[in-house]
């Protein structure tokens, strides 16, 4: 995962100008050696407004963006249920892609993202640039290393807070036929991928989504708890909700037989012999939202970097299916929410 320098230019497109578009835009206008040459969105408004911040030709379609020319690389930041049309159009037409998650808003629906990207020759990444925080790759690093010893298990958590008016202004955000979910898919998709990376797919997952905050609102879940059972047989305890007065840090705390290791704003590791190691995490400098992250330009910086390896890039379609599986199994557990959104 270590950074590389981008040796051709490439020209690149956003596909969906919603809120998360501008932390690629700000990304590609930081990286030498990329040139953002399109913007494309289906609703009218949105596309005009990205025209007029990007200073570009603007697309209704993906099919419109694609039939121009001109494109290396398409990011992609529909909402959920847009992502496999717009990924698999470019797949086929052999221009690489770096994909907002979730994969796709359903298990099955991401599986044909999987094999389309088997069938191309273009590359394509998802973004979970959280695994390139600070705090992920320096626990990867100790994990790797045995340097905690066994572990003895581990806890997560995903504590914030939403209103009723962040689903209105944007309420594919609380319909599942969109979405594919709440809080798991949305919000906490993140974590569960750093939980499975670190620790493992789980083999056996027990928990439950509810609808706690925002009934009548939406029909998808805002809290969710589960125990994910690993490979070794030791547990990770996980909550998450939409619940909270405010946005509190993302915790992961894993507890081994030589030290406790806990990332929250940065990593923390505390050694069974009394010493205590702070390593902190990097400022965000994006003007997108905090909850984003701080790595989105490493990762697509990284992504840029490896087109012309001949292996594929290392967070692939198939590697995003795991915590789709994960949240899979607890909506699977869970009871059928009976509320009728409301836009």
């Amino acid at each position: 995962m270590s950074q590389q320098q981008i040796s051709t230019p490439r020209r690149a497109a956003i596909v969906g100008c919603g809120d998360v578009s501008v932390v690629h835009a700000e990304a590609i206008a930081a990286i030498d050696g990329i040139e953002l040459v399109a913007v494309c969105d289906s609703d009218p408004a949105r596309l005009a407004r990205a025209e007029a911040y990007a200073g570009v030709p603007g697309f209704s379609s993906v099919e419109a963006l694609l039939d121009a020319g001109g494109v290396d690389v398409v990011h992609v930041t529909t909402p959920h249920h847009q992502h496999a049309p717009v990924t698999i159009a470019c797949l086929r037409a052999g221009v690489h892609v770096i994909q907002e998650k979730p994969l796709a808003h359903t298990l099955e629906v991401a599986e044909t993202i999987v094999d389309a990207a088997a069938a191309s020759t273009a590359k394509i990444g998802i973004c979970f640039q959280n695994r390139y925080n600070v705090s992920s790759v320096e626990l990867k690093k100790l994990l790797d290393a045995g340097a905690l010893g066994a572990i003895r298990g581990a806890y997560a958590s995903v504590v914030w807070t939403r209103t009723a008016d962040y689903y209105r202004n944007a309420p594919w955000r609380g319909h599942k036929a969109e979405s594919g979910g709440g809080v798991l898919i949305n919000q906490a998709i993140h974590t569960l991928d750093l939980v499975q990376w670190l620790r493992g797919e789980p083999t056996t997952i027990t928990g439950q989504a509810s609808t706690r905050k925002f009934a009548g609102v939406i029909d998808v879940e805002d809290t969710a708890d589960a125990i994910f059972t690993h490979a070794d047989g030791t547990t990770t305890t996980w909550f998450s909700t939409l619940s909270a007065p405010t946005d509190r840090p993302v915790e992961l705390e894993l507890v081994g037989e030589l030290g406790t290791a806990l990332i929250r704003d940065g990593l923390t590791v505390r050694w069974a012999d009394g010493r205590v190691d702070v390593i902190p995490e990097r400022a965000a400098p994006s003007g997108g939202r905090a909850y984003w992250g701080v790595s989105h330009e490493l990762l697509i910086r990284d992504f840029y970097a490896r087109l012309d390896d001949p292996e594929p890039f290392w967070i692939t379609p198939a590697e995003s299916l795991a915590s789709l599986r994960m949240l899979t199994a607890i909506y699977e557990q869970s009871p059928q929410s009976t509320h009728e959104g409301v836009s």
